[in-house]
């Protein structure tokens, strides 16, 4: 199971994942949705750069939007890692966000690669990953727990969760 920017996956195979997905579903949102192969191009190439902090928006953060390989080389799952947290992204979408293709659900990917988000969030110095789940997707929240997610508090619509990512708590091995 490997986790790959978006920019350096295969274009095919990435577009194809992307449209497995509708605009939005359970609190995942898929800005691809309807597009074409010239335009998803040049919204890879645009991920690159919001990865690295170029050109964006205001309130925005850099981001990036990995794809979840399995081990026999399907892409099953889109993985997007905000570098940052904003007020807005603290109270609300945090950290994390992540969809597991309709076909591949249920076989362990989501867990699988948040674990490899995490490990990713690590690197980049955060020492607790942000995340909330729609209260009507319990297989997410499941997914996030057998992380070590935590509740940290809820509205009518969401469980807001915090997961240590291990900075500080790991050994020299």
């Amino acid at each position: 199971m490997q986790l790959i920017e978006t920019w350096l996956a295969d274009p095919e195979r990435t577009f194809d994942l992307f449209a497995k997905f509708p605009a939005e579903e359970t609190g995942f949102e898929n800005l691809a949705v309807g597009m074409s192969r010239e335009r998803f191009a040049a919204y890879v190439q645009g991920l690159r750069d919001e990865a690295l902090g170029i050109g964006l928006p205001d309130g925005w953060v850099p981001a990036t939007k990995y794809i979840l390989v399995n081990d026999e080389g399907k892409y099953v799952g889109i993985f997007n890692l905000r570098h940052r947290l904003t007020d807005f992204l603290r109270e609300g979408p945090g950290h994390i966000g992540y969809g597991i293709a309709r076909e591949y659900r249920g076989h362990g990917y989501a867990t699988a690669g948040l674990k490899l988000t995490l490990a990713k969030a690590r690197e980049l110095g955060i020492r607790e990953a942000y995340l909330c789940v729609h209260k009507d997707n319990p297989a997410s929240l499941a997914v996030q727990r057998h992380c070590g997610a935590r509740i940290d508090h809820e509205d009518e619509r969401e469980y807001y969760t915090r997961i240590d990512t291990g900075i500080g708590s790991m050994r020299d091995e």
